[in-house]
């Protein structure tokens, strides 16, 4: 018998979220979490990338002529902006509820992404390369980790950068991203994080290592109740953010 093809897919979190696709865009709804921290990680990711590529970040479109991934992209909250930075962006995602809602979304506001229900080793074996890849809450909802990451990875082109969001698998991450989250301020709907598919840092910068990316960077992620809004950190035990390179000059 032919051994089952190896999959980043956890079908159980694609169903999860194919379920909430309607509410992608709405700033109140079940995704209201990723809608408020979206301005400090598009901030990141500007600074990030039009530095690394000697762009002016406060340009009107710093990322003008890079072909980024949105990989994980659900309805498009980061696909959209990053595009309209000038990213030539493809928007996947292994759910086509998701694709659907992301599609008829860019549709509405003229914002032109390509988006398609595919999974990250299918554009791998397609041979699929990037000068960017956004690999955004993603990582804790795989079936994989280290086969997610080194399938990633193995599209970034020379020079090229990936950055990894996730959650740290600590016990302060427990109580504050699931328990504060889900249970108390009732931010997520409860399940949406499993406390032993969070990720550390060392599950990130090991299989990155092994493909022949450098860690850069960790950035910590926190919400301050006081400001209404998430900020950048150098405490990175809870939600944190990574900067990865492929060495090399980029084409």
């Amino acid at each position: 018998m032919s051994a089952e093809p190896r999959t980043t897919i956890d079908q159980a979190e694609v169903d999860r979220f194919s379920a909430m696709a309607a509410e992608w865009w709405d700033p109140t709804g079940k995704f209201k979490p990723l809608h408020k921290i979206n301005p400090v990680r598009l901030a990141y990711i500007r600074d990030k990338v039009s530095t690394h590529f000697g762009r002016d970040p406060k340009g009107h479109r710093p990322l003008e002529g890079l072909r980024i991934l949105d990989i994980g992209c659900g309805g498009g909250l980061l696909s959209e902006p990053v595009a309209r930075m000038g990213g030539e962006v493809l928007g996947a995602d292994a759910s086509e509820k998701n694709i659907k809602i992301a599609m008829t979304h860019s549709a509405q506001s003229g914002v032109p992404v390509d988006y398609r229900a595919v999974t990250a080793e299918a554009l791998a074996e397609a041979g699929e390369t990037f000068d960017v890849i956004l690999n955004m809450e993603v990582v804790e909802h795989v079936a994989d980790v280290d086969f997610f990451l080194s399938t990633c990875a193995s599209m970034v082109r020379p020079g090229g950068l990936m950055l990894v969001s996730t959650i740290n698998r600590t016990m302060k991450a427990a109580a504050l991203a699931i328990v504060g989250a889900e249970y108390v301020l009732r931010w997520l709907p409860r399940g949406t994080h499993q406390y032993e598919k969070l990720v550390r840092p060392e599950e990130i910068e090991g299989p990155l290592a092994r493909s022949g990316m450098q860690v850069l960077e960790m950035k910590g992620v926190f919400f301050n109740p006081l400001q209404n809004q998430w900020n950048l950190s150098s405490d990175i035990d809870v939600n944190y953010m990574a900067l990865a390179c492929r060495p090399g000059q980029p084409s």
